[in-house]
């Protein structure tokens, strides 16, 4: 019952490894609850897979859609955090949904995957938004910082000093906290303070799993982000 209760959001049609993952994960890093946010475009393909799930109203190519505010609202003032894991698929309204969430929820908000995408390509509300975490690739904090017009560019062939310092000055100046990974270390950002910690395997989906992590630890120290951020890690 103190362990945090934690919402995950995602899916559409053709897709939900994100979201159901990130349900399992976060349930091995300790959440007390979590529940499950898809769109109703899925509601028989996955009602046996995941019969926790709850459902919003979808676009009629699977995606959330604008209408899906209402209940994603409604379940978030259950939540003690968010984790928005994924799988959304490319749709404008999606993109209008997600803008609108992050400027009416005011608590805990993670973004991985292609949630990450709908933010990147118009950062003005998350970069000014306390409460949130980005749990992204280097392409995508690349393209953040091309957007954000950071003074200096990511560049892939960025030592990890020089990613560690645009870490500090990105973070100091915008408030997302960032967890990212380059050069088999995953890096936290946090109002200045980075950490990295050393990987020892690629793993193709550490997104989702360090998202789900994350969020679990977050939730649950909420005034020692960093901290908890950092010791997800290990």
């Amino acid at each position: 019952m103190h362990a945090g209760k934690l919402l995950v959001v995602g899916g559409n049609l053709h897709g939900f490894a994100a979201p159901a993952g990130a349900f399992g994960y976060a349930e091995k890093a300790g959440a007390g609850t979590v529940r499950v946010l898809l769109p109703d475009a899925i509601r028989k393909i996955v009602g046996v897979i995941l019969p926790e799930a709850d459902y919003a109203p979808s676009t009629p190519s699977g995606s959330f859609s604008q209408k899906a505010l209402s209940e994603l609202l409604t379940a978030s003032a259950w939540a003690d955090g968010i984790l928005v894991a994924g799988d959304l698929g490319r749709n404008s309204e999606t993109a209008i949904l997600l803008e609108s969430f992050l400027t009416k929820h005011s608590g805990q908000i993670t973004l991985t995957k292609d949630a990450v995408d709908y933010v990147t390509s118009s950062p003005k509300t998350t970069l000014s938004r306390p409460d949130t975490l980005l749990v992204l690739s280097l392409s995508q904090l690349q393209r953040l910082g091309t957007a954000a017009k950071t003074p200096t560019p990511i560049k892939f062939s960025m030592d990890l000093l020089h990613l560690v310092d645009w870490l500090h000055n990105f973070t100091t100046v915008h408030q997302p906290s960032v967890v990212v990974k380059h050069l088999d270390n995953i890096l936290v950002a946090v109002n200045g303070q980075v950490s990295n910690t050393k990987v020892e395997t690629l793993d193709p989906i550490w997104r989702v799993k360090t998202a789900a992590a994350v969020s679990v630890w977050w939730m649950q120290h909420p005034t020692q982000t960093f901290k908890a951020l950092t010791a997800a890690m290990v």
